[in-house]
């Protein structure tokens, strides 16, 4: 998962759980302040129904028109009632006359009541409760107003919130996730630049890092650049040290070989200082191509190397060193092949592969090269008479012929085999379509 997307997903979960956690807070408060709203409406009710209270008679008498409509009208969601010190209903309104409004036991003077109570109809109702002490008359008497309302106007007015703050806070959410995008899009900036400047580094457009960066990422830059240039150096004093000590190698064993061949070795080891010499000579290139491949440099940081226009020069000097063969070359390599390397190494496989196809061919050689899913696969073929399979191991060993007559040392196969080993690859010698043999040389691209 990319950088982005790890920030966008925390941010959204985060986001997501706190304006949950919100709308629940909200919610709840909402339902409490309408509760409470509602305990107080009903409060003044009883002591609206206090204040209309008469004593005749040593009973309450109400008017017929009370100052909330309500109570007066049958069925209206508000209903009263007023019970005696044993809990006995003394008074109802006439909107409590056949209804199934839920009732409450007598309550002591100077205590209040406030419930939820499910009614015989199955309905919730908010039920207030206050209880007095009637002292008007000769006796004081005892009573309990009561009044309840249907909470199906309380649930209403909560769930007509809850829609509003869902409404709300979703168009919050969203214009929030937009605004993070964008400040995570500008904020990447810097990182997208530098993504781009290091591609830009691999296809060798350019040299090293040059934009300007902020200060988090400017040492990440720097000692980019610094690896990179101390990266150069080191190459280049690797191959300037490696031309140097082949050029002191071989110059001594040319003077011996010309020796040699002048006569001024006595004939009876002249011929085994001959093969000694030569041997001398391919074990000296053979080290020296060890030392390239045992420090290779990072591939990725190399600008790629069209294999086709490569493997077109090879093909054209071998055909001028097998002229008198008349060999046909068939080059069928995709031009959108890059190898991500430096350019001697792949000249040294494919011309060694090449080579040994030229060497052992009839008359036919086939190159094909093909790139996909983050590989480079080059197969060299010819008409010869090919590897049997008992040997194919063996023959990508240093030293290692097929046969003995033919010139050569034996280590072409083995330097292939190591330097397509150092860059991560594989080489594999199979079966020909052609009637020779197939080596198969499979390259991270």
């Amino acid at each position: 998962m990319s950088l982005r997307a790890r920030l966008l997903v925390s941010a959204a979960a985060v986001l997501t759980l706190f304006v949950l956690l919100t709308s629940l807070a909200l919610e709840r408060a909402v339902r409490d302040a309408v509760l409470s709203a509602r305990e107080d409406r009903l409060q003044a009710q009883v002591f609206l129904l206090m204040a209309a209270a008469e004593e005749a008679e040593g009973r309450l008498v109400f008017p017929k028109a009370l100052a909330e409509a309500r109570l007066s009208l049958p069925d209206s969601g508000l209903y009263a009632q007023v019970l005696d010190g044993l809990g006995d209903p003394i008074w109802r309104s006439r909107s409590a006359l056949g209804a199934s409004a839920p009732t409450s036991g007598p309550l002591a003077a100077g205590q209040r009541r406030f419930e939820r109570l499910r009614g015989a109809d199955g309905r919730d109702y908010l039920l207030f409760g206050y209880g007095v002490t009637w002292a008007t008359g000769p006796v004081p008497q005892d009573y309990t107003f009561l009044v309840a309302e249907d909470a199906a106007s309380h649930e209403a007015e909560v769930a007509q919130f809850r829609a509003s703050l869902t409404g709300w806070l979703g168009a919050m959410s969203f214009l929030m996730l937009v605004t993070l995008v964008l400040i995570l899009r500008w904020g990447l900036t810097p990182l997208r630049r530098v993504a781009e400047e290091v591609t830009a580094i691999e296809a060798g457009d350019q040299s090293q890092i040059q934009g300007r960066y902020p200060a988090e990422i400017r040492t990440l830059t720097g000692n980019l650049n610094a690896l990179l240039a101390h990266e150069r150096a080191r190459q280049r004093r690797l191959d300037e040290r490696l031309a140097d000590l082949a050029h002191s190698l071989k110059t001594p064993l040319a003077v011996i070989g010309g020796a040699i061949e002048e006569g001024q070795l006595p004939s009876v080891a002249a011929s085994q200082v001959q093969e000694q010499v030569v041997r001398m000579g391919h074990i000296v290139e053979y080290q020296l191509q060890r030392a390239r491949t045992g420090t290779r440099p990072a591939t990725t940081l190399t600008p790629p190397v069209p294999v086709a226009r490569a493997a077109e020069r090879l093909v054209a000097s071998l055909s001028k060193v097998y002229r008198d063969k008349g060999v046909r070359v068939a080059l069928e390599i995709d031009q959108r092949c890059r190898f991500r390397g430096v350019e001697g190494d792949l000249l040294e496989m494919l011309g060694n592969l090449l080579e040994n196809a030229f060497k052992w061919c009839d008359q036919q050689v086939r190159v094909v090269g093909r790139s996909g899913k983050g590989w480079l696969t080059l197969l060299i073929e010819d008409d010869g008479p090919g590897i049997p399979r008992d040997q194919a191991a063996r023959l990508l060993e240093r030293g290692a012929r097929a046969d003995e007559a033919t010139p050569g040392h034996g280590i072409g196969l083995a330097v292939v085999r190591e330097i397509c080993e150092a860059y991560g690859g594989e080489l594999r010698v199979e079966g020909s379509p052609l009637g020779g043999a197939l080596l198969q040389l499979r390259l991270p691209g």
